[in-house]
């Protein structure tokens, strides 16, 4: 049996103001070509396949029609759960018509954990594999607030309720495993799937990677995955890498670059060959569909860069960080100056950052900075100085302030 692990497509996203669409149809495109070669025979999406909870028409037509082609290359099953950016209810709402292509979905955590067990079949019947398909545990789901609850107390619970939700389907996929190696007398692989950020995972700064859980147990220890797995496919870390020093524990990162931060990073996915339980893990490089620059330095240095990128004859989209010393308040202008021999607009200057000039205010222009230089607790951090709201109130309005934003960032905009 062979799997190829992917997550975190972020259908939809836009890059500053820039529409992404044409990368995402060749990158779909390149995703079929790897069914189709590599003769995968699963498929795993560990969450965020789109963007936002209210995702664009085209976006949506981009999904539907992947999983429509998917059917036609040779893979047997596609596993999906939901990420911290997706709508349950979206995508949940198509899935009985979905199971007809043999595209499984778990958008959210379900009432009886064992039913995030899935068991997937070849052609003649026979099993394949069993897939522990947690989607993204949202805080509502796992714990019951009580009054009087410390920060503390709060964060306990979560862990123990993590840790509880993902034994609980894992012993239900246990017992099923034990009764069909007896029945079919063949190996079938346990596989866990989650959307979380593990202990230990790395991420790139600008990448837009989202805290998860309030306090400090955004980061969950790997020891929440009971050792009866076979291979763990996570989502929601851009970066590919394995964790806690475990190689079957693994992040498939994003196939695309999502910020500038990670334009010289090989994005790849996950190839696995299961032979009995255990697997053959290798990554499959994707190719880049669109070049990313971020160059940072004084003004001569980058029109000098600017000048070498136009003369490679690419497209590229450029992020300036300005760090010179002099105070250039002109600074778009004279970069855009150094591209007037670009007639054919090879290069796109999506950002122009000037560090050189920094205030405390909001007021982006006596700053220079928009609000995509800041992130929501940046913006929150520059209130408090602003009200010089003491060291020993910030934790507590830091807490509550972190529990109300994510509560906006996950609200079902589709349950209705």
């Amino acid at each position: 049996m062979k799997v190829l692990h992917t997550s975190d497509w972020h259908l939809g996203r836009s890059l500053y103001g820039q529409r992404r669409y044409p990368e995402f149809d060749a990158l779909l495109t390149w995703m079929l070509d790897a069914l189709r070669t590599q003769q995968i025979d699963v498929l795993l999406i560990a969450g965020d396949i789109f963007d936002t909870t209210a995702p664009s028409n085209r976006a949506m037509q981009q999904y539907y029609q992947f999983l429509r082609q998917a059917a036609d290359t040779g893979c047997q099953h596609v596993v999906i759960i939901g990420g911290n950016h997706d709508s349950p209810t979206f995508l949940n709402a198509p899935r009985d018509i979905l199971k007809m292509l043999n595209v499984h979905v778990v958008g959210a955590a379900t009432e009886d954990p064992a039913q995030e067990v899935l068991r997937l079949d070849a052609k003649d019947g026979r099993p394949m594999a069993l897939v522990c398909a947690v989607p993204y545990l949202r805080d509502r789901d796992i714990r019951s607030a009580e009054a009087g609850e410390t920060i503390e107390d709060k964060e306990k619970k979560l862990l123990g309720g993590i840790r509880h939700h993902y034994k609980t389907v894992t012993d239900a996929a246990e017992n099923q495993r034990l009764y069909l190696e007896k029945q079919y007398q063949t190996q079938v692989p346990l596989i866990g799937m989650g959307h979380l950020w593990a202990a230990g995972g790395q991420k790139i700064e600008g990448d837009g990677v989202r805290d998860l859980y309030v306090g400090s147990l955004a980061h969950v220890s790997t020891d929440i995955f009971p050792a009866t797995l076979d291979y763990v496919a996570l989502g929601h870390l851009h970066v590919p890498q394995s964790v806690g020093g475990q190689a079957n524990i693994r992040y498939s990162g994003s196939p695309l670059a999502m910020g500038f931060g990670e334009a010289r990073q090989q994005k790849s996915v996950c190839l696995l060959a299961f032979e009995g339980r255990s697997p053959d893990i290798s990554q499959l490089d994707i190719p880049r569909f669109q070049r990313m620059r971020q160059l940072t330095g004084g003004l001569a240095s980058l029109q000098t860069e600017l000048q070498a990128l136009l003369e490679d004859g690419e497209p590229t989209w450029v992020e300036i960080i300005y760090t010179g010393d002099d105070v250039v308040p002109d600074l778009r202008e004279k970069l855009m100056a150094a591209l007037a021999d670009d007639s054919e607009g090879l290069l796109t200057l999506l950002r122009v950052k000037n560090q050189r000039i920094t205030s405390h205010t909001l007021q982006t222009q006596e700053t220079g900075q928009t609000l995509d230089d800041l992130s929501p607790q940046d913006v929150f951090m520059r209130c408090l100085d602003d009200h010089q709201i003491s060291d020993e109130q910030r934790p507590e309005l830091l807490h509550l302030y972190q529990s109300i934003l994510t509560d906006v960032q996950e609200a079902d905009t589709r349950s209705d």
